[in-house]
C-alpha cells in the first residue's frame, strides 16, 4: 500500500539490472529467514529488519521487479516538520573499568574475534576464544576454572549463540551471557532469535565499548540486560 496522498513524505529509491524476482519470491520478500541464497550464505533477516525499521517509523516500502528486468525498491518515510535541532554534545565518556574475570569469546569472523580478544585482554580479562559453538563447548569441557561470562555472536554456522548458551547453562549456572550481532536487538527479539531483556551489544563495536559492556554485565548494572541465559 502506498502512503496516503495527504501525508507529506520523503523517499529514497534504489534499482538494479539483475535477474529480478517472480511473484512467488516477492510474496515472501520481507518474511524472517526467507532467502534465495544457498544454505549457509544468508540468514534471511536483512530485508525483514529493514521492513521492521521502516514500518516502526511510519513508512512504507514499494517493490517492483520482473524476472530478467531487475528490481526497484522505494522507501517512503514521513516528513518531519520544522527545522532540525543541532546535535547534542556527546556525553561524558566513563572510563572503562578493568577486570580479572575469565571470558569465553565465540565469534566466527577472525578479524572481529582478534579485535575483541585484544581489547578484553588489554583490560585485564583472561580470554578463551572459539570460532564456533562446538569448539566453545569443547573448550568449556577442558577448562577446569570458572568461566564468568560468555560473549557470543548470535548468528553462527552450525550452532547459534543462543543454543550454545542454553547448552552451557546447566554446566556453568553462574556464567553471565552477552550476545553480539550485526542486527539490532529489537530485530533479534521480533524474529524470535532472542528474548527481550538479554544483554546485547550490536556490531560493529569499538574495543572500549565491548570492554565496558562486559564489565557492566558482570557487575549486573541496571539497564544492561539481565546477562542470564534465555
Amino acid at each position: 500500500m502506498l502512503p496516503d496522498h495527504r501525508v507529506r513524505t520523503d523517499h529514497a529509491a534504489g534499482a538494479d539490472d539483475g535477474v529480478g524476482m517472480d511473484d512467488g519470491t516477492q510474496a515472501h520478500l520481507f518474511e524472517p529467514f526467507f532467502t534465495t541464497k544457498e544454505v549457509g550464505k544468508g540468514t534471511g533477516l536483512g530485508l525483514a529488519t529493514v521492513y521492521g525499521i521502516v514500518k516502526q517509523s511510519g513508512g512504507y516500502i514499494w517493490v517492483y521487479s520482473e524476472p530478467g528486468h531487475g528490481t526497484t525498491v522505494k522507501v517512503y518515510l514521513p516528513r518531519v516538520p520544522g527545522v532540525a535541532e543541532p546535535p547534542a554534545p556527546p556525553p561524558d565518556i566513563r572510563p572503562v573499568r578493568r577486570g580479572d574475570e575469565t571470558v569465553l569469546l565465540v565469534e566466527d569472523a577472525a578479524p572481529v574475534r582478534a579485535l575483541a580478544r585484544r581489547s578484553l585482554e588489554a583490560h585485564g580479562y583472561m580470554v578463551l576464544d572459539a570460532t564456533d559453538g562446538h569448539t566453545a563447548l569443547e573448550i568449556s569441557a577442558r577448562f577446569a576454572g570458572a568461566i564468568d561470562i560468555l560473549v557470543t555472536d548470535v548468528v553462527m554456522p552450525g550452532m547459534s549463540g543462543r543454543e550454545l548458551a542454553q547448552r552451557l547453562a546447566p554446566l556453568r549456572p553462574s556464567m553471565k551471557v552477552l550476545y553480539t550481532s550485526g542486527y539490532t536487538d529489537d530485530a533479534m527479539v521480533r524474529q524470535g532469535v532472542l528474548n527481550a531483556g538479554v544483554a546485547f551489544l550490536q556490531k560493529p563495536f569499538v574495543p572500549d565499548s565491548l570492554a565496558r559492556k562486559v564489565r557492566d554485565v558482570l557487575d549486573g548494572e541496571k539497564g544492561q540486560g539481565s546477562g542470564t541465559i534465555r
